[in-house]
């Protein structure tokens, strides 16, 4: 919630709640819920409710709601800094039908001499649809000026500088409270990094936000690489071990072209499985087969996903088989989807949360007014039904896409700003 509200009362704090749907009231068929509390001190009610347009909160009644000034002035702390109510508030959005994406353009290596418009700006859309709801800026910039998003994990949005790949710059955003924190430098003084990648997950067992860097002084995945591992609690770097075998050979690159670490099970998966909460790499099982053209991994329901891409049996046509990981860190839990066959012009996206697969199909050049235009089509496909639906937005192939949800965690410590 990026607001303070003191009671009109008292002006105490408030910290228990009930929540409730209000009657009547909906966003684009989304409903939306009230949120009732009681003073700590005087007992005086207070309610708020959704404000899906904005991102954001509305007090109804029993409180007002404070100005920038107002807030710096006082520099009470807020009651949703209280923990219970933070973990109470995403388990009950947790558990509510609404979802949404977001998503933001993504540069291109041979593209990033070239000027991008709108960059900077987040679309936030619904899952089942992809209808944009709003968009908004990213508030803050890196040295080469294109952002590259690290993940999303319950609202918290992971960027670092998509162009500098050894930069040590590292940002998490949380858009429903308004706040953004740079995190410090690494641990580990390394002069001659020639490449970095980073994972982003959530540790439920201490309810802590993670950061994972990998960071190799020679080519990407030749040596094993050195680990660090960033805690949003303790605000600070430490090394990890792999203590592990390092397997370069195996393919994890996202259907997207983007090296992506899907965080699943409380995993992050690379070449192996890190796991977030002891912080300790595994081997990671995967069904084999042969005639394969590319394989990556990614996140279907929140279960473990691999997608291969193999050759079709028509001209300019590809087969993709998709696996779901049933029981987590079972080989034996693996299995197949569905089997699509895809022209090669398609272009995988990404999936949504509820498992709708975002593709593009291109086209070829087509004549209008006298001009050539190359006419494309974005599609939804339910794996399972193998149902396709096409969505009236024209999606860029070059598109970061992640879940969202919003969350009311705090980001603590040094280097935070509130805007």
């Amino acid at each position: 919630m990026p607001m303070k509200i003191p009671l009109s009362i008292c002006r105490g704090k408030t910290i228990l709640s009930r929540k409730e749907q209000v009657i009547g009231e909906d966003f684009m068929g989304i409903p939306i819920y009230r949120f009732r509390f009681n003073c700590t001190k005087c007992s005086a009610p207070l309610s708020i409710k959704a404000d899906h347009v904005n991102l954001d909160r509305a007090v109804e009644s029993g409180a007002n709601r404070m100005t920038e000034e107002e807030e710096t002035t006082a520099g009470s702390e807020c009651f949703i800094t209280n923990p219970n109510f933070i973990s109470t508030h995403l388990l009950c959005y947790n558990n509510h039908d609404g979802a949404y994406v977001i998503h933001m353009p993504r540069t291109v290596v041979h593209m990033a001499s070239f000027h991008r418009p709108h960059s900077q700006i987040c679309t936030l859309a619904f899952d089942r649809t992809f209808e944009t709801i709003s968009e908004f800026r990213i508030p803050f910039t890196f040295k080469s000026g294109y952002h590259g998003l690290v993940g999303s994990c319950n609202g918290i949005l992971c960027f670092t500088d998509f162009i500098i790949s050894k930069s040590k710059n590292v940002y998490l955003w949380n858009p429903s409270i308004r706040k953004f924190k740079r995190l410090p430098n690494t641990c580990l003084n390394q002069t001659q990094v020639l490449n970095v990648a980073h994972g982003f997950g959530y540790d439920s067992l201490n309810n802590d936000y993670k950061v994972v860097r990998f960071s190799w002084t020679r080519t990407k995945w030749m040596p094993p690489p050195e680990v660090e591992v960033y805690s949003l609690s303790s605000d600070s770097w430490k090394r990890v071990e792999l203590g592990i075998s390092w397997r370069p050979n195996v393919i994890s690159y996202s259907f997207n072209g983007i090296l992506a670490f899907p965080f699943v099970s409380g995993h992050l998966h690379l070449i192996l499985s890190f796991d977030v909460n002891s912080e300790k790499f595994k081997d990671l099982p995967v069904p084999d087969e042969g005639g394969l053209v590319a394989k990556c991994l990614t996140s279907y329901k929140e279960k473990l996903a691999l997608i291969k891409f193999g050759h079709g049996a028509q001209p300019l046509s590809k087969l993709c088989s998709i696996w779901v990981m049933r029981e987590y860190g079972l080989l034996d839990s693996w299995n197949k989807l569905c089997v699509l066959p895809i022209e090669i012009s398609t272009d995988f996206i990404g999936f949504t949360k509820y498992g709708l697969l975002l593709v593009r199909h291109r086209s070829r050049l087509v004549s209008t007014n006298s001009e050539l235009e190359r006419k494309h089509k974005s599609v939804l496909i339910d794996p399972e039904a193998l149902h396709e639906k096409e969505i009236s937005n024209q999606i860029d192939y070059h598109l970061d896409v992640a879940t969202y949800m919003e969350n009311l965690a705090l980001l603590d410590g040094a280097n935070v700003v509130s805007y």
